[in-house]
């Protein structure tokens, strides 16, 4: 399963603090910023996703996410 998301990460720095944060949270996930698509987006791979929980973890660090349809 792949979700992407929206989010208002605008730094190469901040993308990469996130990464960690999401990959020691979520170990077994693909998971990556696209800084230069005007949504930031971030994608994320892997089974038994639960979105919510992602949404959550970024807005605890400051930052905004919503699925894209």
């Amino acid at each position: 399963m792949v979700e992407v998301f929206k989010t208002n990460v605008q730094k190469k720095a901040q993308s990469k603090m996130l990464l960690g944060m999401l990959s020691e949270a979520f170990p077994s996930f693909k998971i990556n910023f696209d800084l230069s698509d005007c949504d930031k987006v971030l994608r994320v791979e892997g089974d038994d996703m639960d979105c919510s929980r992602i949404m959550i973890l970024l807005k605890e660090h400051g930052f905004s996410c919503e699925v894209l349809d």
